[in-house]
């Protein structure tokens, strides 16, 4: 490894590690402090640590990937997600933020067995393990792309990266909790945002500039064949559907949404909005850039790339100093460990606060909390790395599956929980299991659809999304209706809400 990228690689790792060591005392102060640090994050962090912990590697290889090897139908994904995230933070954002204060909750199962009074802890089981499961096979994904970064870029071996990564990722969490993942996320969003600004305007001068990258599209096929972008007729509607579906996701996603609940006051989301709207759609232009230059890069270089998610080290690789190559690939690394940590953060928090201290200590200490929501984080990185270990985790894959799933099982119950009054507690846990198991039938369905799988016609999270709402809203009618106490909060909560617009 060339010695300006180990100068690069090693001042992002101590960069990550001084910002955990820092706020070890608050996050040592009690356990509101480790998981929503205190519910006192700005507007400018909560933005980019919602972005970073969302967009992952995939930002940075998935999406440049697809777009080089499907060509433009793909900025249908980073449509669809745009949108998901604007009414994220329009519809979901201050209701949740609100809404969990009034009823003092920390993470997403304790504000479901809150928000319906379920003196069975029925919901917060049922989500709790939900996020355990899948978190810990999401967090094996990120981990493992880690490794394989470390493999391909760096020419060190699988393992290596695997222990590198998750070593450092456990460190500034375990130490400093949710103000030390906020802020290595903004840090690592801010990398993320000047790597996916600069590639693309590299690439394109190295190409020769923004008339000869068009003609070099144009005589592929890239910018003449646009039929397909057409939103009607048969599988092309399908796959749209499809690709913008994708941003029915953020309203599921617990580690994007607990930056909505610790953020220091509702008053700052609408700045927050600003920040992380424009965050997100200058990266994810970017992240498109990036794999639609490549196709003309390598058209004009006759360079054979043989896996498309590459595109963006090899532009790191060629067209920059060593130096920038470190920073360059840093930001793939901070990409995945910006949501590794997030991951790693909410399923500590199920661990310890939803199933350790309600039914094994419910007098446990502040101290004995922390202890062990550190030790959940610690174990629940171990299990990722040895899932992880074999080195043949389809990431993007996985990721995908994850997505949909949290989406489908958390998205409808949390969004309608917060807009309806009259959503009953059998409606949220009907709806939540119709959510999970739709995703993963449709998944593992034993039968086709005009020959091909369920899912690779369309996306799991639009039936399993549809479904659960559906779901919800039938079973709510036709259930006993929720308390006199439980409909007051929720309109106390709706005229704050007016309040604030």
């Amino acid at each position: 490894m060339d010695i300006y990228i180990v100068i690069s690689l090693s001042i992002y790792f101590s960069v990550m590690l001084g910002i955990g060591a820092y706020y070890y005392r608050l996050a040592n102060a009690n356990v509101e402090g480790f998981l929503l640090g205190g519910r006192n994050v700005g507007p400018s962090v909560t933005a980019l640590s919602a972005g970073a912990s969302d967009m992952s590697g995939w930002v940075l290889m998935g999406l440049p990937g697809a777009m080089y090897l499907n060509g433009l139908p793909s900025a249908w994904i980073a449509i669809g997600l745009f949108i998901g995230a604007v009414y994220n933070y329009h519809l979901l954002a201050p209701r949740l933020r609100v809404y969990t204060e009034a009823c003092r909750s920390l993470t997403i199962p304790d504000y479901f067995a809150h928000r319906f009074e379920d003196s069975s802890n029925t919901l917060r089981i049922i989500s709790a393990l939900v996020i355990i499961v899948f978190f810990t096979l999401y967090t094996s994904s990120g981990i493992a792309a880690g490794g394989k970064l470390f493999d391909t870029a760096f020419g060190l071996d699988y393992s290596i990266g695997l222990l590198v990564t998750s070593s450092v990722v456990v460190a500034y969490t375990m130490f400093g909790g949710f103000m030390a993942v906020s802020i290595t996320d903004f840090v690592q969003g801010c990398i993320m945002f000047i790597a996916l600004v600069l590639v693309p305007i590299v690439a394109i001068s190295d190409i020769g500039g923004v008339s000869a990258t068009i003609t070099l599209l144009d005589q592929v096929g890239q910018l003449k064949d646009v039929d397909y972008l057409n939103l009607f007729g048969g599988a092309g509607m399908l796959a749209t559907i499809s690709s913008m579906a994708w941003g029915l996701g953020y309203f599921g996603q617990p580690h994007i949404i607990v930056r909505f609940m610790a953020i220091r006051s509702v008053h700052d989301l609408p700045v927050a909005q600003k920040i992380g709207l424009s965050w997100i759609a200058i990266t994810m232009f970017g992240a498109l850039l990036i794999g639609l230059t490549g196709i003309a890069y390598v058209q004009k270089h006759q360079i054979t790339l043989s896996d498309p998610e590459t595109i963006f080290i090899v532009y790191s690789q060629i067209l920059f100093h060593p130096l920038i190559t470190g920073f360059l690939l840093a930001a793939i690394l901070a990409a995945v460990m910006s949501t590794v940590s997030s991951q790693l953060l909410v399923t500590s928090s199920s661990l310890a606060g939803d199933l350790y201290n309600r039914f094994l200590r419910r007098n446990a200490s502040e101290k004995e909390l922390l202890l062990v929501s550190r030790a959940s984080v610690a174990l629940v990185a171990l299990v990722a790395v040895l899932l992880a270990w074999d080195g043949n985790s389809s990431i993007l894959s996985l990721v995908s599956n994850a997505w949909a799933g949290f989406g489908a099982a958390f998205g409808p119950v949390i969004l309608i929980s917060l807009i309806w009054s009259k959503m009953t507690r059998i409606g949220a846990i009907a709806g939540m299991l119709t959510g999970a198991l739709v995703v993963l039938i449709w998944i593992n369905a034993p039968f086709t659809i005009a020959g091909s799988a369920p899912s690779a016609v369309l996306y799991e999270i639009v039936p399993g999304f549809l479904s659960a709402t559906l779901v919800i809203l039938a079973v709510s009618r036709f259930t006993r209706a929720p308390s006199e106490a439980v409909v007051q909060r929720h309109q106390a909560v709706q005229t704050e809400i007016e309040k604030i617009r």
